[in-house]
């Protein structure tokens, strides 16, 4: 019974990505350079008819009253069922703690939950309460993080694609250790440079997508000094059409590159590199659009654009599809406003992190800034 469900799981999800599929094509033709919030992921042209629906009136909402208070919801299945912490991360008054958002969700070894927003990166502990924030400049807008315990001490890296760098600081009291700005040495054309992923391997060097202009992905030392680039912007088979997530795919050695091609034709795929910048294979297909990849164990998180997150084994198959927001009009819809929001359902799913026990933080791309956390079932 277990493989009959598992496919019968992969069917529904293909549909619902072959629902989308049309809409795709808006990506391809974009400037993904963000000179302001109407490009913010560069999807926003195709969702602003949605984003309209959601801030306006006509519908007789009052998009500004509270909700009701929810209650959780199961979603998954066999090893990768979770439930839903409802009022995880919003203030004493129901408001959203951090804003709006664009970003990520990475988790330290002591179980504290960074996510980034438009105003900068803040620290949740792990019952949903506010920790720090590191708030302005350089913390603002920070697309994709992730975190590396170095002798001791935790470091965040950030890819800044609205302020064309890589960044480094300590996690802790917010000091900027390294800071990457289009590396000249490279002889490329330094403009325009949006990075989207950043990830740092065993040995220290960096890797930094600039998914949303050249798609090209730039390797540097520890240090910060340039090595190496690879990729290239297209639709071929060994080329990034929006190369928007990456991390480090600790499931194999030695360790490799997992990338997310997100606009990819017909649609969204995640690709496996080497960490010398060579080509392996793709790992799977047929996604919706893919944003980020987050791995734990044998496990991996993909969420989806269109409002939902894919966990894939280690053989990459989907185990499971959480939170498939079936509303199209609230998919890829930064303007969901909280009032709106669906316990269990999410709309523009674009940062996943998990902890230590399992369980999986998921940020939507989102007006308000929303942050969800899955409570792992046992047993």
């Amino acid at each position: 019974m277990k493989p009959l469900f598992t496919f019968l799981i992969t069917i529904l999800f293909l549909t619902g990505c072959g629902q989308s599929d049309h809409q795709h094509s808006h990506d391809d033709d974009h400037d993904h350079g963000e000179g302001d919030h109407h490009h913010a992921d560069d999807d926003h042209s195709d969702a602003e008819d949605d984003h309209h629906h959601a801030e306006g009136d006509s519908d007789g909402h009052d998009h500004d009253a509270q909700p009701e208070s929810p209650t959780g919801v199961r979603m998954g299945t066999g090893l990768m069922t979770f439930d839903t912490v409802p009022g995880w991360g919003l203030t004493a008054e129901g408001k959203s703690a951090i804003g709006p958002t664009h970003g990520g969700v990475i988790v330290g070894r002591d179980g504290t939950i960074y996510t980034s927003a438009d105003k900068g990166v803040i620290a949740f502990s792990p019952d949903g309460k506010v920790a720090r924030e590191f708030l302005g400049e350089p913390y603002t807008n920070l697309h994709d993080i992730e975190i590396r315990d170095e002798d001791g001490t935790e470091y965040l890296y950030g890819a800044r694609n609205k302020n064309a760098e890589g960044i480094k600081f300590n996690a802790v009291d917010g000091k900027v250790a390294l800071r990457l700005p289009f590396p000249a040495d490279s002889g490329l054309a330094a403009k325009p440079f949006n990075p989207t992923a950043i990830t740092v391997s065993s040995d220290g060097n960096i890797f930094l997508s600039d998914g949303y202009a050249s798609n090209i992905i730039f390797v540097f030392d520890k240090a910060g000094k340039y090595l190496k680039h690879f990729g290239a912007k297209g639709n071929g088979p060994r080329q990034f059409n929006t190369a928007h997530g990456m991390t480090l795919d600790t499931r194999y050695e030695p360790n490799r590159l997992l990338i997310c091609d997100r606009n990819h034709q017909p649609r969204g795929r995640l690709l496996h590199y080497s960490l010398e910048g060579e080509y392996i294979n793709e790992v799977i297909g047929g996604l919706g659009m893919p944003t980020s990849v987050s791995v734990q164990g044998d496990y991996v998180s993909v969420p989806d654009l269109h409002g939902r997150v894919v966990i894939l084994d280690k053989t990459n198959t989907i185990m499971a599809v959480l939170g498939h927001n079936p509303d199209r009009k609230q998919g890829r819809n930064y303007g969901v406003k909280q009032a709106d929001w669906i316990e269990g359902a999410f709309s523009g799913t674009h940062g996943s992190g998990w902890d230590a026990d399992g369980n999986l933080y998921v940020q939507d791309w989102n007006v308000d800034g929303r942050i969800i956390k899955l409570v792992r079932v046992k047993g």
